[in-house]
This record gives C-alpha cells, sequence and structure tokens, in this order.
C-alpha cells in the first residue's frame, strides 16, 4: 500500500507539467472530443516513455548494483529542478496545435520528464506495470483537468503546478540519496 502511495504522488508530480501546459492550451477553445484525445494521447506517452525508462534502468541496475539508487535519486533531483526551473520560463509562444504532428510534439515533450523517472526507478526496481499504469493514468486525468480549467479559467493558475511537482521530485531524489 505505501508503494501505491508512494507511486501515486510521484506520478502526479510527473503529471503536473502536462498539468500546467494543458492549463495555457485549453485557453485555445478546445472542443471536449478534442480535450478527450489530447488527454488519452498524453496519458499513452506518459506510459510508453516511463516503460521504456524502466527496462533500461532495470538493465542498468544489474551491472550498477547499490550505486543505482543513488543514480535514481540523482535523476529524480535534476528533473525536479528542471521542473522548477521551467515553471518560471514564460514561452507562451511554443504552443502547438493540439492535433496531427502539434498533438505528438506536445504529448513527446510533456512525458520526456518521465523517461528519466522511469530510468530512475527502474534502478530501484519497481514493479513495472503497476508504475506504469499509475503515471500513464494520472497524466492522462491531470491533462483533462488542466484542460479543462484552462478552458474555463484562463491563466489564473500559471506555472504553478509545475512548481509543486518539481518540489515533490526533489524531495523523492533527496529520500533516496539521503537515507534517514
Amino acid at each position: 500500500m505505501h508503494e501505491v502511495v508512494t507511486l501515486v504522488i510521484m506520478a502526479g508530480a510527473l503529471g503536473m507539467d502536462a498539468f500546467s501546459v494543458a492549463l495555457g492550451m485549453g485557453m485555445l477553445g478546445l472542443r471536449f472530443k478534442q480535450i478527450f484525445r489530447i488527454g488519452v494521447t498524453i496519458g499513452a506517452f506518459h506510459v510508453i516513455m516511463p516503460l521504456l525508462g524502466i527496462v533500461t534502468g532495470k538493465v542498468l541496475s544489474s551491472y550498477f548494483g547499490m550505486i543505482a539508487t543513488y543514480i535514481g535519486g540523482g535523476l529524480l533531483l535534476v528533473i525536479g529542478i528542471q521542473m522548477m526551473i521551467a515553471a518560471y520560463k514564460s514561452d507562451d509562444a511554443s504552443l502547438v496545435k493540439p492535433m496531427g504532428w502539434g498533438l505528438f510534439l506536445f504529448a513527446v515533450s510533456v512525458s520526456l520528464d518521465s523517461f528519466s523517472a522511469g530510468l530512475g526507478l527502474g534502478m530501484l526496481g519497481a514493479k513495472t506495470l503497476l508504475t506504469v499504469g499509475v503515471i500513464g493514468a494520472m497524466s492522462m486525468i491531470l491533462s483533462w483537468i488542466g484542460l479543462l480549467m484552462g478552458r474555463k479559467f484562463g491563466q489564473y493558475i500559471g506555472s504553478f503546478g509545475e512548481l509543486i511537482g518539481g518540489c515533490i521530485l526533489i524531495g523523492f531524489g533527496l529520500k533516496l540519496i539521503i537515507p534517514m
């Protein structure tokens, strides 16, 4: 049970970048069918990317042993710091159209951090199906929430969600690096 709670919190942190970007994209006046499709696409990429990372991480952990825990913690720390830095950048012009190649590029860009997190989790021996299922579902749900809120509330929330996600990942990274 403790592992599931930890995974849900981490998945929420990884999904915060999709949530934040979806807030802005939601202001494009999307239809509900488009919102559904975007959320499913983001969720699918948040399954594929950490799955690739976990497989790679498990292979690497067999070679590096205990040092893999420190590498995994360091990766989570770096991802968290990158998310916090990205929260302070204002690049509203980077929004792409949420269809075709634009949707593909959008989904890849918000799921890249999931590959790195999957790499770290794979080194730690995380349960693959549970991990990618929780990350994918949480990212899809957070994307839908972000798109719907962006459609309704506009720019009131901003990048606050990404900042919180970065802090959570930094916390998990520190927990792995500094055993208590």
